[in-house]
């Protein structure tokens, strides 16, 4: 049986990630969502186990402690982690995992799976991205200044990634495109298919 494969979709704060996520799933594909766990606090219209689980600090140490977590990482403060229970079954039954997280897990993720694909979704240009941050008006100008600095960060590991989309204006429908091209391309790796060798001569 084929193997699903672990897809990462990270990029800085106001890339677009939720949005092109979205999007993909609609899609109805041979996709599951990864829900993460997080200690951090549900911003609004966000559902306990839809978007995040929200669980306590202690809670998630605990986590962390029993191996819980298929990776896992602190960004502004506060943990977020992929519950092993929300990927390896899927993975072994053929399913595609997508994971939306930063890129401190991403690289757990990609050491720990050769055959990960990892994405990173940036808008067109820095200043853009600022201009998005600053047109949520929900965040003060110190958070604001924070989520930059991780960004400035975060993009200097776009070598360690295996492809980058840009999402511009008008670019999510493109983006959830290209993703799809990525997965059928990856839906042939020899990788995801262990027991080929053995099959085939026995048939």
């Amino acid at each position: 049986m084929k193997k699903g494969t672990v897809f990462v979709l990270s990029g800085p704060a106001g890339s677009g990630k939720s949005t092109v996520r979205e999007a993909l799933m609609s899609r109805g594909l041979n996709f599951h969502y990864s829900v993460s766990d997080t200690t951090r606090k549900p911003r609004a219209g966000e559902v306990n186990g839809v978007d995040y689980n929200f669980i306590t600090r202690e809670e998630f140490e605990e986590g962390i402690a029993r191996g819980d977590y298929y990776e896992h990482a602190k960004y502004t403060g506060e943990y977020y982690g992929t519950p092993v229970s929300q990927l390896e079954p899927y993975i072994e039954s053929g399913v595609n995992v997508i994971l939306e997280i930063e890129v401190d897990g991403a690289m757990q993720v990609k050491k720990r799976d050769k055959n990960a694909v990892l994405v990173m979704l940036l808008p067109p240009s820095f200043s853009c991205l600022e201009a998005r941050l600053r047109g949520r008006g929900t965040e003060t100008e110190e958070k604001i200044r924070r989520r930059l600095a991780r960004a400035r960060a975060e993009v200097l590991h776009f070598d360690k990634y295996d492809y980058f989309l840009l999402n511009d204006d008008d670019g999510v429908e493109a983006c959830v495109r290209q993703l799809e091209i990525i997965a059928e391309a990856q839906s042939y790796r020899t990788g995801n298919y262990p027991d080929f060798p053995t099959k085939f001569f026995n048939t």
